[in-house]
């Protein structure tokens, strides 16, 4: 990943905290905010709850490989944030990869699904 694609600042991190969507799910938690330019910027964040630095190293490297397999699917002009929660670590790729896409539906950041994966109701 290039190092232009990638946040790095505190204070990048804050403001999607404060002003971005946010959508959760049992191994990540996605936060999105458009960015203004052409492509998209990834943060990845692992609290030290997850475990020792090398349990930490692993749940990014897994969110990263799941945001670089998917990246075609999303909208450009994003900044994402995939924080790693315990299951990050335990889940099956299968299961991480739906996750993904299921937060990013819900967050209308997957091309081809205009708001989401939201359900309708037929009555």
């Amino acid at each position: 990943m290039k190092k232009a694609e990638t946040l790095k600042k505190n204070h990048e991190f804050r403001r999607m905290y404060q002003r971005g969507k946010s959508a959760v799910g049992g191994c990540m938690v996605v936060y999105c905010r458009g960015n203004g330019l052409d492509h998209n910027r990834l943060g990845l964040t692992a609290s030290t709850k997850i475990g020792n630095a090398v349990k930490r190293n692993r749940a990014r490297r897994r969110l990263r490989e799941v945001y670089r397999r998917n990246v075609s699917r999303l909208l450009s002009g994003r900044d994402v944030v995939l924080v790693a929660r315990a299951r990050t670590l335990t889940a099956s790729w299968g299961e991480m990869e739906e996750t993904f896409l299921r937060l990013c539906g819900k967050l209308g950041l997957v091309r081809g699904i205009p708001g989401g994966n939201q359900r309708r109701r037929t009555e």
